[in-house]
């Protein structure tokens, strides 16, 4: 029976391995995202022969992502259905992408049904059109930068020494919602997260400030061997183009390597949605909930 337990940093040159070898490009598929947003669903490990196994038990039932790693995936897919069935429900995978749903169905036909799930698909963009914000379709936000770049702005990677102003800028911004759900306290567990391990995850950052003060910051990493992922980005908009000017200058700093940029999900948020398909993504990497039979 499979065993499972809190994620810990220790775990990642393990959980890595797993991950660069099956090369996916959701964004669960990171161990930084997973140790960050392990609370948010009350998320733990287990490790079945070369596979790294993610269950979260914060639901009405386990709810499982698809094994990254080598070996049998229909003996740890086996496992898992033992699993789920121990505890009286049926093995529920969720985040399942189009390629892999359909290698599920090809090993699993007519076993389990699947449901898209929009809110947790991951929005892709180019790095080229993040970086050039070239063409028509990029007018708009081409205004937004150029207004952003009249300020008295400076510009710099994330590293330790401002590691301070940064969770302090990230912790006002959380404090200044006008409601505090738990989804914003596990992104503030997330965030501070990121920056207690930031060397060890071999995370990237970048920062601005404005008249010597904390006004946009970010944080990601390399998702897999072509994607970069976007884990957190805060601005302040009292300045005209902030987020226009984070964004830009994060992926010139740091994306030009990488083909595509993983921006995350919205969560079905309608202004996060907005702000996410005004950037113009590539194609939206579609993800599902599979329900075993």
């Amino acid at each position: 029976m499979l065993e499972f337990r809190a994620l810990d940093i220790n775990d990642r040159e393990k959980a890595d391995a797993a991950l660069r070898s099956s090369d996916f490009m959701g964004a669960e598929y990171t161990f930084a995202n997973n140790l960050a947003w392990c609370r948010l669903a009350d998320t733990k490990v287990c490790f079945y022969k070369d596979f790294y196994i993610l269950c979260a038990f914060g639901g009405q039932g386990p709810s499982f992502v698809l094994p990254a790693g080598k070996g049998d995936l229909k003996d740890a897919i086996a496992e898992m259905k033992r699993f789920s069935e121990s505890m009286g429900v049926p093995l529920v995978l969720a985040g399942v992408t189009k390629p892999s749903l359909e290698m599920l169905e090809e090993m699993y036909p007519d076993q389990f049904t699947a449901e898209f799930d929009r809110d947790s698909s991951d929005y892709i963009y180019l790095s080229s059109d993040l970086i050039s914000l070239a063409g028509r379709k990029f007018h708009g936000k081409r205004n937004h930068l150029a207004r952003f770049k009249e300020l008295d702005y400076t510009y710099s990677p994330l590293t330790e020494k401002d590691f301070d102003d940064a969770i302090l800028f990230c912790t006002d911004a959380y404090n200044g919602k006008t409601e505090a759900d738990y989804s914003a306290v596990a992104e503030q567990y997330a965030i501070n997260t990121y920056f207690n391990y930031f060397d060890k995850l071999d995370l990237k950052g970048g920062i601005i400030r404005i008249g010597g003060e904390t006004a946009a910051v970010t944080i990601g990493e390399g998702l897999n061997s072509n994607t970069f992922c976007v884990h957190i980005e805060k601005a302040d908009t009292s300045y005209n183009g902030a987020y226009a000017g984070i964004n830009n200058l994060f992926a010139e700093s740091c994306m030009s390597e990488y083909k595509y940029v993983n921006r995350e999900e919205d969560l079905g948020i309608e202004g996060l949605r907005k702000a996410k398909l005004s950037y113009n993504p590539v194609f939206l990497l579609e993800k599902y909930i599979v329900i075993f039979k």
